[in-house]
């Protein structure tokens, strides 16, 4: 079985994929300090619920954007499965053609998500990733990342608002009834709700008009991926397990490489 593990600012997605299904998954919160024990105490706890035997995983992927935290998931790999992670970065094969102009820039979950979004859904296609930032990744009909476009996520806009005021409280992030709030709360999701809402719909407009597309899908992923498609009209499909998907056609695709 193959373990992806998919670690973000926020959150730490694991996978299991028995072939190319995935037969189970997992989430966690993402925590510097923790140790590769703790890490890997949870992560055995989480298999075992499923039924899934340590010994039974024999191949790792690890895609990360916090740096830091890759020792310490690698070592919780290594001792705990006795496999050593395939890491996505340079020198990895992803099959994917990167037009920047620093292609080591570019952030693993860019990569990996827009791999398995080419692969699943053919191009020209964008995949916006509701995370700590709201992410928009670009890939043409050759399969080439032509560009990326980086916003704030919608947690994040609502934990500026409530560290850098005096007044508003931390509230439940959903579509309120109306635009027009007559309370702080729903004053406060019409502001970010609705506001994510139209600079998506905004971002996709200028994407068309600058690259012609003339057919052109939109894949949501992420926390709150359902929650901006139900109020817009530019989002073709959520599709929740398109990063560790793309992490088995990538781990894939390098087994291949090296047989």
């Amino acid at each position: 079985m193959l373990l992806a593990i998919d670690v973000g600012n926020t959150n730490i997605k694991y996978g299991v994929f028995d072939g190319n299904k995935l037969a189970a998954s997992f989430r966690v919160a993402s925590h510097v300090k923790k140790t590769a024990d703790e890490y890997g105490a949870v992560l055995t706890n989480l298999l075992s619920t499923s039924g899934i035997s340590l010994k039974e995983i024999d191949g790792i992927i690890l895609s990360s954007v916090i740096p830091t935290l890759n020792y310490t998931v690698c070592h919780m790999c290594e001792y705990f499965f006795g496999v050593k992670p395939l890491v996505v970065g340079p020198g990895v094969k992803t099959g994917l053609n990167i037009k920047a102009e620093n292609p080591r820039e570019v952030g693993a979950d860019i990569i990996v998500n827009s791999v398995s979004a080419y692969k699943k859904y053919g191009g020209p296609v964008v995949v916006i990733d509701f995370g700590t930032a709201t992410t928009f990744d670009v890939v043409s009909a050759k399969g080439e990342l032509i560009g990326v476009i980086i916003a704030p996520g919608m947690k994040t806009a609502l934990a500026s608002l409530v560290t850098g005021t005096a007044q508003l409280p931390m509230i439940e992030l959903e579509a309120p009834r109306s635009v027009l709030g007559k309370n702080t709360e729903n004053a406060m999701q019409a502001g970010i709700v609705f506001g994510m809402a139209g600079l998506v719909e905004k971002i996709i407009d200028k994407i068309k008009s600058e690259t012609g597309f003339g057919k052109l899908t939109v894949v949501a992923t992420g926390g709150m991926a359902k929650l901006v498609k139900g109020e817009v009209t530019c989002i073709n499909a959520v599709d929740r397990t398109l990063t560790l998907e793309g992490l088995r056609l990538i781990y894939d695709l390098n087994k291949k490489t090296e047989a």
